[in-house]
């Protein structure tokens, strides 16, 4: 028993002194805990009386600055207080000045009034007195003086005129001179004057026996279908074509053609070889216009444009070819476009499609211009070139530069030497026309057309026409011969007053 209770005694003192052994090493370590927890609260106590230092040390400096800022901004704010109260005693002084001065300009004005008021009747009582004694009312007491004043002056007034319209015509005829020499100079093309026949040529004399047929019946069978006049003289082999539409005259030699060559000539066989004439010529009509359109650098035009282009071929004005003269006017239109700093395309194109009305007024109402108008709104052509080319003859009023330089390019090229003819009748009496227009005038004393038609010089009695009235008068016979004859280009008025001094020392 006692050997049991000694190790077990052994176990309890063991088990007694490792629990006071455990309990003194807790004890220490909890002190060890404790000293430095209590050194930590320690360092935090300082960190944060330290940071509080700092917090209220930028506080103080933040408040300085902001006492600082609102100081500086009352100091502002008493300065622009300042300011202000000045502008307002200053605005206050400007408002009295401008009553003052709208109350002495109102007091001026009613007394302005008033005079005005005594002013008019003053001049009310005048003018009825003036009345009693001369006589005439204000109206015709102005013309009275109006009429006075134009005689005492009127040779002052001629001189003035006379002198402006000189500086101005020789100006104006300097530049367009300057521009027109310049494009003809870049542009030339012969002229030959075209006539209302056609000649054909016969391989042998023996052919027109077959063309007239028996007792003329082919003869009348190809006049019939082509509506010209064939004329078979004496001429050994040739035949005479004639029309005043070169496009029939050019169907009927290009019939007579094929006829001679298929040797079969008969009535039958006439209508037929004239369809085939029309069709060929047709097809050809519109080669010519597109041509024509390539040659001038006219690209963009509809193909029933260029064929119309292309009947100009074969239509007369004056004797001119009418396609040749509006590619002339095409050329020139151009370079003078160029040279004046205007539309070139415009130009050329309104000057290529100027006549273009023509291709058509043997066949429609209207004038050619009205005409291609319509046609050139028809198919698309810009507004531009239609007003530039509606203006050619004065018809209508300019709406552009460029209408300007058509009109200008067609009387060019129409008044070249050579490009136009007219019969001798119509040439000799326009010339009696405008000798006679000019004699009709009061205080003519002859009156002469020179220069084919080109001048009209006018003498009149210097006792009876000054000249004032001489001005006057150039501009009436000009006026009345552009409203009463048909002429090409354009015709100079030139009305000569000369005063002559005779005495004889004896």
């Amino acid at each position: 028993m006692s050997s049991i209770l000694i190790p077990l005694g052994g176990l309890v003192l063991g088990l007694a002194a490792g629990y006071f052994v455990r309990q003194l090493w807790a004890t220490k370590q909890l002190g060890s805990l404790e000293q430095q927890i209590e050194e930590k609260n320690k360092k935090v106590e300082s960190e944060a009386k330290e940071i509080l230092l700092g917090a209220k040390e930028k506080a103080s400096n933040i408040l300085e600055e902001a006492q600082k800022e609102e100081r500086d901004r009352k100091k502002e704010i008493l300065v622009l207080e300042s300011r202000i109260h000045e502008r307002e005693e200053s605005l206050e002084k400007k408002l009295t000045a401008l009553d003052q001065d709208s109350a002495k300009l109102r007091a001026e004005r009613e007394a302005l009034e008033t005079r005005h008021k005594e002013v008019d009747e003053i001049r009310a009582k005048a003018q009825v007195e003036l009345e009693k004694v001369s006589g005439l009312s204000p109206e015709q007491a102005k013309e009275a003086l109006y009429s006075a004043i134009k005689e005492q002056n009127r040779e002052d007034l001629a001189k003035t005129m006379q002198k402006l319209e000189q500086n101005l015509r020789d100006e104006l005829e300097k530049k367009s001179v300057e521009v027109i020499t310049t494009a003809m100079q870049r542009y030339a093309r012969s002229h030959v004057s075209e006539l209302t026949t056609t000649v054909f040529h016969l391989a042998d004399e023996e052919i027109k026996g077959k063309i007239i047929g028996r007792e003329g019946r082919n003869i009348r069978a190809l006049e019939r279908a082509t509506g010209v006049e064939f004329v078979m003289d004496e001429t050994p082999d040739t035949i005479v074509i004639s029309s005043f539409d070169p496009f029939r005259r050019e169907v009927a030699r290009l019939a007579l053609e094929q006829l001679i060559k298929d040797g079969r000539i008969q009535p039958a066989k006439i209508e037929e070889k004239v369809e085939e004439a029309k069709e060929e010529l047709n097809k050809r009509v519109g080669e010519i216009g597109e041509a024509a359109a390539m040659e001038v650098g006219v690209y963009d035009l509809p193909k029933e444009i260029l064929s119309l282009l292309g009947r100009l071929h074969f239509r007369m004005s004056f004797g001119q070819n009418v396609l040749n003269h509006s590619i002339e006017m095409t050329y020139l239109a151009g370079m003078m476009a160029a040279e004046l700093g205007l539309n070139v395309a415009v130009a050329k194109k309104a000057a290529l499609l100027h006549d273009i009305g023509k291709a058509i007024d043997h066949e429609v109402e209207g004038t050619h211009v009205d005409l291609g108008m319509k046609i050139l709104k028809k198919y698309g052509i810009s507004e531009d070139v239609i007003n530039g080319m509606r203006s050619h003859h004065e018809d209508y009023p300019y709406a552009s530069p460029e209408s300007f330089i058509i009109t200008a390019v067609d009387v060019l090229s129409a008044a070249r030497p050579g490009a136009r003819r007219g019969t001798v009748e119509n040439y000799i009496k326009r010339l009696a026309d405008l000798e006679k227009i000019a004699s009709e005038f009061p205080g003519v004393k002859n009156a002469y057309a020179i220069s084919a038609g080109r001048e009209l010089r006018v003498f009149v009695v210097p006792e009876k026409i000054d000249d004032f009235r001489a001005l006057e008068m150039a501009k009436e016979i000009a006026n009345r011969i552009q409203s009463e004859l048909k002429y090409p280009g354009e015709i100079k008025v030139n009305v000569i007053r000369e005063m002559r001094a005779v005495e004889f020392a004896r």
